[in-house]
């Protein structure tokens, strides 16, 4: 079950969240605030596994609001929210520990599908973001790369595409642990540690 808490300022559109989230009966939405300010507080006694987050809020925006959540809480996962796209804002989120970068013009369906994805390790990120990854990390992107398998290949392009695992293992008429183990060879191929790093490096080394 996800345990969701989100930091949303626009009243209507975290509303309209709340409604179809819940409606999914996947997602039971624990707490909403439109701001981080008591953060830390917020998080003490929660048993949320997952944050949504806005980052232009007022007083603590969302990416400092990602560096304390992950210093009370280490384990839980965040998915940024956000009408942002430029470079300085998807780094900062990043390399604040963000598990995952979404523009609201998302699709409700494809947001509670990120959700259930970041939840079993994945990376979700759109797509036009993804190709924006390629400025973050040149000095980390290594130029021994090992061969990766048609497989291989193909899950990682489904990802590029936006496709969560579960689409992923439908299109390739694979299990979900399937794809798992192929999301692991590709980061121990890669020599990546998250799908945004694996993302960039596919697309600056022309893998995909």
């Amino acid at each position: 079950m996800i345990n969701l808490i989100i930091y949303e300022d626009d009243k209507d559109l975290l509303e309209g969240l709340c409604q179809f989230l819940t409606a999914t009966n996947e997602v039971s939405v624990e707490a909403c605030y439109a701001d981080c300010n008591t953060i830390q507080a917020d998080l003490k006694n929660s048993t949320a596994n997952i944050i949504l987050m806005d980052i232009d809020m007022p007083g603590t925006n969302g990416i400092d609001g990602v560096r304390i959540a992950k210093i009370v809480k280490p384990e839980i996962c965040i998915l940024m929210f956000t009408v942002f796209d430029d470079d300085k804002k998807i780094f900062d989120a990043i390399c604040a520990g963000a598990d995952g970068y979404l523009l609201k013009k998302t699709k409700p369906e494809k947001i509670a599908e990120a959700l259930k994805e970041v939840l079993n390790g994945g990376s979700p990120i759109t797509p036009s973001i993804a190709k924006k990854v390629l400025n973050f990390f040149p000095k980390i992107l290594k130029p021994d790369t090992e061969r990766l398998t048609e497989k291989e290949t193909e899950v990682l392009h489904h990802l590029v595409d936006g496709k969560s695992y579960k689409q992923v293992a439908a299109e390739m008429n694979i299990t979900l642990e399937t794809v798992r183990s192929h999301i692991k060879n590709i980061y121990r191929k890669l020599h990546v540690n998250s799908m945004s790093q694996a993302v960039a490096k596919a697309i600056n080394q022309k893998l995909i």
